[in-house]
């Protein structure tokens, strides 16, 4: 059963490097701007992933200009968490993280078992099948979530 779209989803990870930011961008571009989407990790100790960004860019979602952030980092920079209707964590470490910051808050923290795709496949198509199947992971649970993509391209 599909659900409306919240007005504001924030999907987190271990580093913010591979899997939430490409939920971030393939969230964007099915659904649009009506959402507010960003993505967090747990530690911020990583770029964007080079990987990611190109299974991304097969699919027209762009990555590049991704800035990798933190928890506290976001806190930080004066996003609140309290302000999103919705957590997804994609990692449970970064599940474990966002019940602890979330505990007196009245949101909704989501847990979708993703792949990690780093350090899977030794030749460079292994390594980009892993990332595919990540990133196909992550669309068939948003379909699921909120239906196909509404997107006007």
């Amino acid at each position: 059963m599909t659900h409306p779209l919240p007005q504001s989803v924030l999907f987190c990870c271990d580093h913010n490097a591979v899997r939430s930011p490409m939920a971030e961008g393939i969230m964007k571009k099915f659904y649009g701007q009506g959402t507010y989407v960003q993505s967090v990790g747990v530690k911020n100790d990583m770029e964007i992933d080079g990987f990611s960004i190109a299974v991304c860019q097969e699919l027209d979602v762009e990555l590049s200009r991704h800035r990798s952030r933190s928890f506290d980092e976001m806190e930080q920079w004066g996003d609140d968490l309290s302000s999103f209707d919705l957590v997804v964590a994609l990692s449970p470490a970064s599940q474990r993280r966002a019940l602890e910051l979330t505990r007196f808050y009245h949101l909704e923290v989501e847990y979708w078992p993703i792949l990690d795709p780093t350090g899977l496949g030794e030749t460079r198509e292994a390594k980009l099948t892993s990332y595919r199947s990540a990133r196909d992971q992550i669309i068939a649970r948003l379909v699921e979530r909120w239906g196909p993509a509404q997107e006007a391209s």
